[in-house]
């Protein structure tokens, strides 16, 4: 995506970079795919390389090898909160892993649930 943006713009790494608001090292980190964390790029830095260069959402986080995270209104935040604060501590947990192996499941591109 970032040797796209490069070619369609003529925009190098770093003012990729100033126009996301990150380090050139990170963006030229994505282009090697070199990230010390295995998680690939901030799924809000994915949202701003879209916004800022008018890409739909899905074809950044594709061609970041991610499942696009899908919308979360006020309300729905506010609903997730108020069921999880019911919960039992054990129960809280058990919600987090299971949260946290979705998370992982999305970063990694795999399809299904």
């Amino acid at each position: 995506m970032i040797q796209w943006i490069k070619q369609a713009t003529g925009d190098n790494e770093s003012a990729i970079a100033r126009r996301i608001g990150v380090a050139p090292a990170t963006v030229n980190a994505w282009v090697h795919r070199k990230r010390g964390t295995g998680r690939g790029p901030n799924r809000e830095k994915l949202r701003g390389l879209a916004s800022e260069y008018g890409i739909p959402e899905d074809r950044v986080f594709k061609a970041a090898g991610r499942r696009t995270p899908g919308p979360l209104s006020k309300d729905a935040e506010e609903r997730i909160l108020f069921l999880y604060r019911e919960l039992t501590a054990e129960q809280q947990e058990a919600k987090v892993l299971e949260m946290e192996a979705l998370v992982q499941h999305n970063r990694s591109g795999a399809q299904g649930v």
